[in-house]
């Protein structure tokens, strides 16, 4: 067995694992990559790995740094299975030929310059039949149902608590008498989270592939962000001026919908328009609704009492481009919720480009805003920044609310890990840059004594066990283990459970396997 990996490797963006048993490639997330020019431009290289080889892929969620380059795949090839959770499919049907729109998009206008200048033209990573392509492969399955992947090959979709339809991977494989389970996080959520059921807790794994994008802090205001929001909000209100938030489009955008239902309900907010304008959104906003027997038991109580979460008395929808245009003309008493949520793409360059500039106004960002984002930049006090062109002086309070994030915190993220029983072989640190996976890697090793590893892009590892790794003290705790699971099993009611069962079956073979290869055993 082997495990690649092609993206999210010391950099937050392009989620990509490629693992390989007995002779069969699974890839588990096709991402974007997003952030620096340098970062954006592997977008545009050649898969490291024929598409046509891939037994199938798979998607932990819809965010497009973890699907985004589906399209791209299938444009080279790619004509297997894509699995999926039903929610996360609903969602890709809405996300998938949006991107293709923006490279469609993007790529035409850069050509209209390029013609000019005599320059050679581009073509778009991918089109939106392409997407649509992508899209017919995709197959839809429950959480907690197993699906067979290969003969050897099993996997199963939990509750990853980030965003609607989210879903950690457990994957069972074996290779040559080795069997080992696999545990992709994807992107760990946060407890009591809105919409959005808590993380599962996954008690036995081999191998760990963890996220890390806040591997290195605590969210701070996680607890009083509706305070702070209410402060926001009245403080541009009282001034004159407009309130931009630039909001993913999927959960980012519901979640501050939710919040603003709050303070509506209590009273405590303004006479304010709400626009959100982004197509993306209120078709994703129309998805939530189609999944809300998903949500949590908090939002379908507060259903059941007679509340939307999704609606306000002021809010309106701007789907059309005049739509958006008009949005342009509110100089102020308005709440601009848009994507993109980093502020480079979409609708929102307008609106930043409409509110940067007027002091009166306030720029909201209300999640992670990648290196060489205008985010980043805006977040980092640049006076100015350069917008369809156009340098934009920036006068507007400059504003970020880190209590709305999807991801989980270094709290998080280790208590996650402590959950686990026993022992895997190794833990791999995805998805963050170089420092927050560090820290997060020593605070593991430190806390439960597990391997840690942080992959370099790229990076390919080999994880059968080498034969002189193997040795008398390895048997013994492994021979530990076994022990302790069988007792668990037969006193207790999990007698009946046959993934437990699995599980002791799985733990007796790799003892099995310890003793055939260990050196000093004879």
């Amino acid at each position: 067995m082997r495990i690649r990996f092609l993206g999210a490797a010391q950099t937050v963006t392009g989620s990509c694992h490629l693992l390989s048993v007995d002779g069969k490639n699974i890839m588990i997330d096709c991402g974007m990559f997003q952030g620096t020019k340098a970062i954006k431009e592997r977008n545009y290289q050649d898969f490291l790995i024929p598409p046509k080889s891939l037994a199938c892929v798979i998607l932990t969620h819809a965010h497009i740094d973890h699907s985004g380059l589906l399209p791209k795949l299938v444009k080279q090839g790619y004509k297997g299975p894509v699995y999926v959770t039903e929610a996360t499919g609903d969602l890709l049907e809405v996300m998938l030929p949006d991107s293709g729109h923006i490279q469609e998009t993007e790529v035409e206008a850069k050509n209209r310059k390029a013609k000019r200048a005599g320059k050679k033209l581009i073509e778009p990573i991918y089109t939106v039949d392409d997407a649509y392509a992508a899209l017919e492969l995709m197959q839809k399955v429950k959480y907690d149902e197993e699906f067979q992947v290969a003969d050897n090959i099993t996997a199963r979709f939990q509750e990853a608590g980030h965003i609607l339809g989210s879903a950690m991977l457990e994957l069972w494989a074996e290779e040559t008498g080795d069997k080992a389970k696999f545990v992709f996080s994807g992107d760990l959520g946060n407890p009591d989270a809105r919409f959005i059921n808590d993380p599962a807790v996954v008690e036995e794994a081999d191998y760990v592939i963890i996220e890390s994008t806040y591997g290195n802090r605590r969210h701070k205001d996680r607890n009083g962000r509706l305070d702070i929001l209410k402060e926001i909000i009245w403080e541009t209100y009282n001034k004159g001026g407009n309130l931009v938030i630039p909001a993913f489009a999927v959960e980012r955008t519901q979640d501050i919908l939710y919040d603003l239902n709050q303070l509506a309900r209590e009273k405590q907010l303004p006479d304010m328009k709400v626009i959100i304008d982004s197509p993306m959104a209120v078709a994703a906003t129309a998805v939530f609704r189609k999944h809300w027997r998903i949500f949590d038991k908090e939002t379908r109580q507060l259903m059941k009492d007679g509340f939307d979460p999704l609606s306000l008395p002021n809010l309106s929808f701007s789907v059309t481009a005049e739509e958006s245009k008009a949005v342009n003309q509110i100089e102020g008493g308005a709440i601009i919720i848009s994507a993109s949520g980093m502020g480079d793409f979409g609708r929102i360059r307008h609106h930043l480009k409409h509110n940067l500039w007027r002091p009166e106004s306030t720029i909201l960002f209300v999640g992670y805003q990648a290196v060489g984002t205008n985010g980043q930049r805006l977040l980092s006090g640049e006076k100015s920044i350069r917008i369809g062109g156009e340098e934009i002086a920036v006068r507007a309070n400059i504003r970020a609310i880190n209590g709305f994030s999807a991801h989980a915190d270094q709290f998080g993220l280790l208590n996650w890990i402590k959950q686990l029983k026993n022992k895997p072989r190794e833990i791999f640190i995805v998805h963050g840059d170089p420092e927050p996976s560090s820290v997060l890697a020593e605070l593991i090793t430190k806390e439960t004594g597990f391997k840690t590893t942080i992959p370099a892009w790229q990076e390919e590892i080999d994880l059968t066990p080498p034969v002189e790794s193997v040795t008398r003290e390895d048997v013994r705790a492994i021979y530990q283990e076994v022990m302790e699971k069988m007792q668990v099993f037969l006193y207790s009611e999990q007698v009946n459970d046959s993934r437990k069962y699995a599980e002791v079956m799985n733990k007796l073979s790799s003892l099995q396997h310890y003793l055939s290869v260990c050196t000093d055993c004879r």
